[in-house]
């Protein structure tokens, strides 16, 4: 699924003139649950990937797929006990680009589970069998890109799927993102 969704990205980006770049930054990570549990804090983590952004014949807007790791997951408020998540997502995100450097986006997402560790004070579990190998969620967010070609973002992923296979109650993983990202080549903001 990764190499056919690499080629697929590749040969659009060829095709529209795409301007590649690498991301990287923070996460604020929580697991919800339903029925909620209020014993669940954030958790921070980090994010760091690729990026291919496309503009289209519109020069407003553009298609900016991405493949990233991102570290997810949640604490436990009352111990040190924490989830700990790492996801591989490849969001595609459809942007609206304005004239002054900002710009917005939302599009879906797909995260394929690298890692599920489980972590009590010294003792750490490998808990990835009780999670679902892949995770459906939808990052909205807003950006800023510098005529150097150095940009500045922030989104929110609303988790979808349930990602659990073992709890009765659905679990979801939301995660808001602060990044810095830099595109390599042409950072215009428009073409």
């Amino acid at each position: 699924i990764l190499a056919a969704t690499f080629f697929l990205l590749a040969g659009a980006a060829s095709a529209q003139k795409a301007h590649f770049g690498i991301k990287g930054g923070m996460n604020a990570s929580s697991i919800n649950t339903d029925p909620s549990r209020s014993d669940l804090a954030t958790k921070i983590g980090f994010n760091a990937g690729l990026l291919a952004h496309i503009h289209s014949a519109h020069s407003q807007w553009a298609i900016q797929p991405e493949v990233y790791y991102s570290a997810e997951g949640a604490k436990v408020k009352t111990n040190d006990n924490k989830l700990n998540l790492g996801y591989l997502n490849v969001p595609v995100l459809v942007q609206y680009m304005f004239d002054n450097g900002f710009r917005i986006e939302a599009g879906p997402q797909i995260g394929f589970l690298m890692n599920a560790k489980s972590k009590a004070g010294s003792t750490t579990l490998d808990v990835k069998d009780s999670y679902k190998s892949t995770n459906f969620s939808i990052p909205v967010g807003v950006g800023y890109l510098t005529s150097m070609g150095l940009g500045f973002d922030a989104r929110y992923n609303f988790g979808v799927s349930d990602i659990s296979k073992v709890n009765t109650e659905k679990v979801h993983s939301n995660v808001f993102q602060f990044g810095i990202f830099y595109q390599f080549s042409d950072p215009k903001i428009k073409k």
